[in-house]
């Protein structure tokens, strides 16, 4: 695991390795470089405890001391306010509105498809597909816009692209001309922080050696 676990630490996430709901927390601890024990879960196989922690049994689910707390949103944003240095949030109340609402965007209608691609039946997966690069082609003049999406800093925005940049070549997403310049940009700053490289499990390592192979 990525993310260097501190065996006297209190806090404990409970983390699917493939997950990209997961992966933008671990981003956010990698970021804030919060100790923490990862516990690895894989979907068929839930561990007793996360059971009877979360009646959902949804992952990412993390543990600090008596509370619990889900799902990835809620988690990254009690990181934030927990750990407060770096920021991962606007200081104003409008530009937190902003970020708030452009994460519940995303979750509303582009991480589904990726849910679909990942997990639904081989057509409807084809269609998500194309409809995510479609997204992401409309999309694409506001990564040139700030270094950042629609920022100057690194935010809870980021963490939660950029674990979908990381796949998108494994969900057959063929972007062109300057789509694809302005996306690869940057996956190229998101991808170069030291934070991000230390948030990947060995599963998503793999990802992307796989496609380089």
């Amino acid at each position: 695991m990525a993310i260097v676990a501190n065996k006297r630490s209190i806090m404990m996430l409970y983390s699917d390795p493939m997950d990209h709901y997961c992966h933008r927390v671990r981003i956010v601890m990698a970021e804030k470089e919060i100790n923490v024990d990862v516990v690895d879960v894989r979907p068929g196989d839930l561990p007793e405890d996360l059971l009877t922690l979360n009646p959902y049994a949804s992952l990412p689910t993390l543990v600090d001391r008596d509370l619990v707390v889900y799902p990835s949103w809620i988690v990254m944003e009690y990181l934030d306010e927990r750990f407060p240095h770096p920021p991962l949030m606007p200081v104003y109340p409008i530009a937190r509105a902003e970020c708030r609402r452009m994460v519940y965007r995303f979750d509303r209608d582009l991480f589904p498809l990726v849910d679909t691609i990942e997990k639904g039946p081989e057509k409807e997966a084809a269609q998500a597909s194309k409809q995510l690069q479609d997204i992401l082609t409309s999309m694409a003049p506001l990564f040139n816009e700030k270094p950042y999406f629609l920022s100057d800093e690194f935010t809870l925005v980021d963490c939660c692209l950029a674990p979908l940049m990381w796949r998108l070549d494994t969900y057959g997403i063929q972007l062109k001309g300057k789509a694809l310049k302005a996306i690869e940009a940057y996956q190229q700053r998101i991808f170069e922080r030291p934070a991000f490289q230390q948030s990947l499990s060995e599963a998503e390592q793999e990802i992307r050696e796989s496609v380089a192979a």
